[in-house]
């Protein structure tokens, strides 16, 4: 073992890796000089509509556009409540609130930290009680790289009539009953950020859906609202295409990414295996597969996690806080919230740790964080 620093995410191994796959895709692109949705762009739609299952795949320039243009088409806004988890990023409560709608804060669960499906159905009963608020749509969030209770989620939403959209930012890749995710929602939104399991060079992401009229309605909102001309404007739309050089880099990232799900399965393993007992290690959600965007452990209390992160820090490990405030705590959000108290959120964001993961840590580098964080605790 050695002190030199572990890097959280190595994208440099990754890239070194692709080099000679990607450098003529992105030489192809730039004698094409079809910079916004070239046929790189076709072909990458193509691709990750056959990987995840999914009928129709609309690439867009971001997932949190991804999530926009997926409510847009849903006509959601004033007076519509959106329910959400209250334990992810802010992008997935932002997009409601951008277009006038109302963000439903709902509790998640203790041990896989997806939304509550009791929980949700409690919120919705609150939200139609109150009268306030049309119960509209539910996002389940896929946290960390694992799938959310989707069967619970759709029959809830099924049955109050509500659209469901699925936030597969963090796990494009992942399966649960031997489904990988792309399907399990109406329509399915992922993000391709440079630290996502499957990440660009920049912002990327994009929607699945097996609805041929919702994929033609998410094509026109990505590209100003057009419709079967550049000129013909149908509706409000927004420039939500993506790039034609994140194409190229995903294309080629797409060649290696069965492998690389692979290993970053076999990083989590380890860490449950060399971490044993000394910290709560992630519970795995029944019959899924993760992508394993994050490997989170949780601690006692928010003073030992400051304890824990400041020991790794000066032994050369990374580790990040993912979240450090529930979103129903976020001041962004105090106007929206109805003041519910939201304790699993809640006393997660004061214990849970993030481990450095991604398919190139080496076995040498587990077993150092690994021994590294016993010592802390």
């Amino acid at each position: 073992m050695t002190d030199r620093p572990i890097p959280f995410l190595d994208l440099k191994a990754q890239q070194a890796r692709i080099a000679a796959d990607l450098r003529p895709r992105l030489d192809a692109v730039l004698a094409s000089c079809q910079f916004i949705l070239g046929p790189e762009v076709r072909e990458l739609e193509e691709k990750l509509a056959a990987f995840c299952g999914a009928r129709h795949c609309v690439a867009v320039s971001s997932g949190t556009d991804a999530l926009e243009i997926a409510l847009m088409a849903e006509n959601i806004g004033p007076g519509d409540a959106v329910f959400l988890p209250a334990f992810t990023y802010t992008a997935t409560a932002e997009v409601p609130l951008v277009l006038g709608a109302t963000p439903v804060f709902v509790d998640v669960d203790p041990r896989t930290f997806e939304i509550d499906p009791e929980h949700l159905r409690k919120r919705i009963a609150d939200v139609r009680r109150a009268g306030k608020l049309r119960p509209r749509a539910v996002i389940g969030v896929d946290l960390f790289g694992q799938p959310a209770d989707w069967p619970a989620i759709s029959a809830i939403a099924a049955a109050e009539g509500l659209f469901t959209l699925d936030d597969c930012a963090q796990s494009f890749g992942a399966a649960l009953h031997g489904v990988r995710l792309g399907t399990a929602a109406q329509a399915t939104a992922t993000s391709f950020f440079p630290s996502k399991p499957l990440g660009g060079y920049g912002d990327g992401g994009a929607l699945f859906t097996d609805d041929a009229e919702r994929a033609a309605l998410f094509r026109s909102l990505r590209t100003h609202g057009e419709g079967t001309t550049r000129y013909e404007v149908l509706r409000t739309g927004m420039n939500g295409r993506l790039d034609s050089l994140q194409a190229a880099v995903l294309l080629s990232k797409l060649t290696i990414f069965e492998d690389e799900l692979a290993a970053r399965a076999r990083v989590a393993d380890a860490y449950d295996a060399g971490l044993g007992n000394a910290v709560l290690t992630p519970a795995r959600v029944p019959d899924s597969a993760s992508a394993w965007a994050i490997y989170s452990v949780l601690l006692p209390d928010s003073a030992a996690r400051e304890r824990v992160q400041a020991t790794l820090k000066a032994a050369g490990v990374p580790s990040a806080i993912y979240y450090p405030r529930p979103l129903h705590l976020q001041p962004a959000y105090a106007k929206a919230h109805d003041g519910s108290h939201l304790p699993v959120a809640e006393n997660l964001a004061g214990r849970i740790l993030a481990l450095p993961i991604h398919p190139y840590l080496a076995e040498a580098d587990i077993a150092r964080i690994c021994t590294a964080l016993r010592g802390a605790v």
